[in-house]
């Protein structure tokens, strides 16, 4: 493995069909994606996928909540089978979204939220073309820098390598990203994130 993000993208691409949207979330590490879903998630409306994924899990965070943690040996099985709709590799641990609960819940007609890092983002962007994509950006690359120093278990070495990671992430998401939000204050980003969903068509 390496420090630096891989991913890994579908070989063809494949549409959710009529039903529900496919809204993704996503910007550099310590921008506050979980803390901006948390929320638009309680506001309802939206079936939340939970990612799996071969890290170990944080104080405060429960398996089934926040991920599904497992072992790399069976992140390993989940790709062979075909089993995520998105893969990626960061900062030596994989991440990756479950295929068949998202596009269940869409035929269903329900709006799937995924918050997933910008790697597996490209591959859903790449994949599907009615998916509704929000890049998070920080107010500045100083307060990234805080907000990740504050988290307390990282060195400045990791927090160096996060933010190169991080300046390519944020160029990927002007390029690519439909929608832009700055994430400086909480209720002001989720209300712009509401109103974007409002404007973007269902299927």
């Amino acid at each position: 493995m390496t420090d630096n993000a891989t991913h890994c993208w579908p070989n063809s691409p494949e549409q959710p069909g009529p039903g529900g949207r496919l809204i993704v979330v996503s910007g550099p590490s310590g921008v506050g994606k979980s803390t901006v879903t948390d929320a638009l998630e309680e506001r309802g409306g939206f079936y939340f996928s939970i990612s799996v994924t071969t890290r170990k899990a944080r104080p405060g965070e429960e398996e089934g909540e926040h991920y599904r943690f497992v072992s790399e040996e069976r992140f390993g099985e989940m790709i062979r089978a075909d089993e995520l709709l998105e893969w990626a590799q960061y900062n030596n641990n994989f991440y990756g979204t479950p295929r068949r609960p998202v596009l269940d819940q869409i035929a269903a007609g329900s709006d799937v939220l995924l918050e997933i890092e910008v790697q597996g983002a490209m591959q859903v962007i790449g994949a599907y073309a009615d998916a509704v994509t929000i890049f998070i950006n920080p107010p500045s690359i100083d307060e990234l820098i805080r907000r990740l120093r504050g988290r307390g278990h990282m060195s400045e070495e990791t927090i160096e390598r996060r933010m190169e990671i991080a300046r390519g992430e944020m160029e990927i998401g002007r390029q690519h990203f439909d929608h832009r939000v700055v994430n400086d204050d909480l209720e002001r980003v989720v209300g712009e994130i509401l109103g974007i969903l409002a404007r973007s068509p269902s299927n």
